[in-house]
């Protein structure tokens, strides 16, 4: 383990050996079933070892935390509002600690871990706003001496099911809008990702505590799958959340659907850039380059496809590829270093079997791929950003793979770039770079993209909270963070009030007695 590092455990107060995620309150699942080894991409070294939690853990979490919403929702929304407040404030003397351990637990770079725990502050304050503009609405009756209005509620239960490649942010957008709108969150982070979840989770105790928050308003599970299927199936959790593949969302999406819930899903990704000759290629570079691979092209978001005009394609291609020679790769607390490691060996990998994929088919690398081995590169999870010439039709340009590999592609007229951009499974982020206005108003129009995320003159990587997060097709639907997205988390109720002496009937209807 870096020895700088142990420091930052430390005050975080995470232990080196048998962190147990227990407090002796059940703001975290105790785990009975089996611990879990936790080692860093960044060094391969051990980190801690984790205890993973049993069904009967989950089943004392669901009933404190029904026990807690009972409580909770019955607190004036501007008051939950001002506990959110001082977590953001909790957030922001943690976000350097906070920070470093996100990027050496992960492998991101520390500016990309600081920037994740920015979001989480960032969301805090949404949150903080949100919790006095929960708004419903009045309409007119159509019967005299009649009101009718709608207002929402809280659902309950929220499970937030988060995944490796933004360990804490993810959870913040939703966790920060379910509380302030009244519920209660269980929240299982990805099993590769444990120690950043558990770091928050002692940072948020403090503050509730010191609201006198009721016991289990938030409360932390660790475990691997086998929870996340129990909380997809437990119909006394409202609503599921989760964040992942494509594959893992179908199956929580089929479970929660056979007992009536509500899913909110945010899955894979297959963004693109189209590069048009009338775009400021400079800028595109910048843009193109840290969207393919800033996290080690492990962003949901991450630019997966360039789309290029024919007339500009050599001249961009050949810049890409001087960039690239550039990249700095190696351990991400360094911050002259642009590329951290993938997450593990499977990513490595899936890495290596994609690139061989993408030559069979017939791609040819511009930019070759590989494992990074030697000084400097002290895990085996090193790769090298590669860049390959493609069509778009090849099987696994379709798939997204989640490294480092930027596929290239020509196109002639905009309709036919768009069609490009639009013809694969998944529909999360876009982009198009051009100075052309008509260019820029027909890729957002109905005709253009497809996607939820759709960008003029910047990547595709990058989101802000104050806009709504997600995709649509195989990215699941689902919408985080900003605008109206505190929707998915409340249920509305529509209010009818009879002020008058008589009960007269909808549409005019007659009941005499």
């Amino acid at each position: 383990m870096q020895t700088d590092i142990i420091p930052v455990l430390q005050r975080l107060e995470i232990q080196t050996i048998n962190e147990a995620g227990s407090t002796g309150k059940l703001w975290f699942s105790r785990g009975k079933q089996h611990e879990r080894t936790i080692f860093s991409p960044v060094d391969g070294k051990e980190i801690a070892r984790v205890k993973f939690a049993a069904a009967d853990d989950l089943e004392q979490t669901v009933i404190t935390a029904a026990a807690a919403f009972k409580i909770w929702r019955t607190w004036p929304a501007p008051k939950r509002g001002e506990v959110i407040r001082q977590l953001g404030d909790a957030l922001r003397t943690k976000k350097e600690d906070l920070g470093k351990l996100v990027s050496y637990e992960m492998g991101k770079s520390l500016q990309e871990g600081y920037g994740e725990v920015q979001e989480m502050i960032d969301i805090c304050d949404f949150a903080v706003g949100l919790s006095r503009q929960l708004y419903g609405l009045s309409m007119h009756s159509e019967r005299p001496l009649h009101r009718m209005y709608e207002q929402w509620h809280p659902l309950g239960i929220v499970g937030i099911i988060s995944a490796f490649n933004f360990p804490v942010a993810v959870w913040s957008w939703n966790a920060a809008l379910a509380l302030v709108c009244g519920n209660v969150c269980i929240w299982k982070p990805s099993e590769k990702t444990p120690l950043t979840a558990i770091a928050c989770q002692h940072i948020i105790q403090k503050v509730f505590e010191a609201n006198n928050v009721p016991e289990g308003v938030s409360c932390l599970i660790t475990g691997d799958k086998a929870i996340g299927e129990l909380m997809s199936q437990d119909k006394r959790i409202a609503l599921i959340s989760a964040t992942g593949s494509t594959r893992m969302g179908k199956e929580v999406a089929a479970a929660v659907a056979a007992r009536l819930g509500r899913s909110l899903l945010e899955l894979g990704g297959n963004n693109a850039i189209i590069i048009s000759k009338d775009a400021d290629l400079e800028m595109s570079l910048v843009g193109a380059v840290f969207g393919a691979v800033g996290t080690a092209g492990q962003r949901c978001t991450s630019t997966r496809r360039l789309i290029i005009h024919e007339s500009v394609y050599d001249q961009f291609r050949d810049k890409l590829v001087n960039a690239y020679k550039q990249l700095k790769i190696g351990n991400p607390l360094d911050q002259n270093n642009h590329v951290g490691p993938l997450i593990d060996k499977d990513a490595v990998k899936n890495y290596l079997n994609s690139i061989e994929k993408c030559k069979t088919e017939g791609g040819n690398f511009v930019v070759e791929g590989g494992v990074l081995k030697g000084d400097g590169y002290e895990s085996e999870c090193y790769v090298k950003p590669c860049i390959a010439e493609v069509k778009n039709e090849f099987s696994i340009v379709q798939h997204e793979t989640f490294a480092p590999i930027l596929y290239l592609m020509k196109y002639k007229t905009l309709d036919e770039a768009i069609a490009m951009q639009n013809d694969v499974p998944q529909g999360l982020s876009s982009a198009i770079m051009t100075l052309n206005l008509r260019e820029a108003e027909q890729f957002l129009s109905a005709a253009g993209s497809d996607c939820g995320i759709a960008n003029v003159n910047i990547g595709t990587s990058g989101a802000e909270i104050g806009g709504a997060f997600g995709g649509e097709k195989e990215t699941g639907g689902g919408r985080e963070s900003g605008s109206d997205a505190w929707k998915s988390y409340m249920r509305r109720q529509t209010n009818t009030i009879n002020y008058s002496d008589k009960l007269p009937l909808a549409q005019g209807i007659k009941f005499d007695l």
